[in-house]
């Protein structure tokens, strides 16, 4: 029997917050999420560098096989035949031209480099051949490197011409770093007509936790805004300020693993995500040691994916074998039960688990992450689940 003031009031009150809430949280981008970025050196960037690592990755699997990953055979016998498909098509799904930690060239050559480099990416764009995703990683902000970095910046993309590239600033040290780069994306944006997204690549402690024993990474996500679209985490550098032995620095060691939950809250509601790193242990030489690197790389791939880390760094061709079979048998394998209990759902069923609206939400989530990959196709999905592609972004609250 209240009073309709008081609801007026508590309306009042609260409008302000729930403003701040949505503009905040704005909940998940429409756009596709990329299963990995694949670094390449900016002096090794040529036309064509997309499908070249597919044709490596296809020539590696078929000289050597791919060993036991611990899948059962009849998922296996689902999964390759679409991984070669992928390899052919699509093997790079996110490119990033690296004149960072990657890059091996001189003071003098890296403005030839980085132009050459963009020039190559261009000519792809071009071609209707480059990877859905392009972009650079620049050296940091700090006072030796930042006027290089942003140099490169301007040069790779006044010779890019694309409409829409990421740019990734490695070895965030503080919020201000951040705020004090957007003016400078701003002014590239309109210097060259290209929309920017950021990354910012977690690699020092003081990302993680600052001086007053707050997670710094909470603020340089909001600090970064609606540009920002991942927070990607970088192993060794990372481990290795913790004074890990390199022996032991890994993704999946425990320091890393905090650093990358804590970048999930961070990111989550917020449209961006939380990326994981690398490893360097590369499946190259002979088939013993290149059996042994896919099995390191698709163990990871798979942690990563169970912890709900979607995307994260590839560095050598044949890594994209086990990312994709690593990928696609877990959004495979992951679909029965998913489709079940959203059918479930959609229907009002009672199939013995009852579902809320968020776990739908995540439910929905991995079977249009299945689908945006290739992992399956959308007619599995429809007649597994009876709904269809709009359904599903609406129930994963994509839009």
């Amino acid at each position: 029997m209240l009073d309709d003031a008081v609801y007026a009031e508590l309306d009042r009150r609260l409008a302000p917050v729930d403003a701040a809430r949505r503009a905040a949280y704005p909940g998940e981008r429409p756009r596709r999420q990329p299963v990995h970025t694949c670094y390449v050196p900016a002096d090794a960037v040529v036309p064509g560098v997309a499908a070249a690592w597919g044709a490596a990755a296809l020539a590696a699997l078929d000289e050597h096989g791919l060993p036991d990953l611990g899948y059962p055979a009849a998922l296996l016998a689902e999964v390759l035949p679409r991984v070669r498909a992928k390899l052919a098509a699509e093997p790079v799904e996110d490119l990033r031209v690296d004149a960072e930690d990657g890059y091996r060239g001189g003071p003098g050559d890296e403005d030839d480099d980085v132009r050459r480099a963009a020039a190559a990416v261009a000519a792809d764009l071009a071609a209707g051949t480059a990877p859905p995703s392009v972009g650079i990683r620049a050296k940091s902000l700090e006072d030796p490197t930042r006027r290089r970095g942003v140099r490169s910046l301007d040069l790779f993309l006044d010779a890019l011409g694309a409409a829409r590239a990421v740019v990734t600033l490695p070895k965030v040290t503080a919020v201000e770093q951040v705020r004090a780069l957007l003016p400078v994306l701003d002014a590239l944006q309109a210097a060259h007509g290209v929309a920017l997204d950021l990354e910012l690549q977690v690699e020092t402690p003081q990302a993680v936790l600052g001086a007053d024993g707050a997670v710094t990474l909470a603020r340089m996500v909001h600090a970064a805004g609606p540009r920002l679209t991942g927070l990607h985490f970088g192993t060794y550098d990372y481990t290795a300020s913790l004074g890990i032995a390199a022996a032991h620095q890994a993704s999946d060691h425990p320091a890393a693993d905090l650093a990358k939950q804590l970048a999930q809250v961070a990111v989550a509601g917020t449209g961006a995500h939380a990326v994981d790193g690398s490893t360097n242990v590369l499946p190259v030489g002979p088939r013993e040691q290149v059996h042994a690197g896919w099995r390191v790389h698709a163990d990871l791939v798979r942690r990563a994916l169970v912890r709900g880390l979607h995307q994260g760094w590839d560095l050598h061709p044949a890594q994209l074998v086990t990312r994709y079979t690593a990928t696609y048998a877990f959004f495979r394998g992951a679909l029965p039960a998913a489709a079940a209990r959203l059918a479930a759902y959609a229907a009002r069923a009672d199939a013995g688990v009852l579902d809320e609206p968020a776990t739908a939400r995540a439910l929905a989530g991995v079977v249009l992450r299945g689908l945006d990959c290739g992992a399956v196709d959308d007619g599995e999905v429809a007649a597994a689940t009876g709904l269809d592609r709009v359904t599903l972004d609406g129930l994963a609250g994509r839009g």
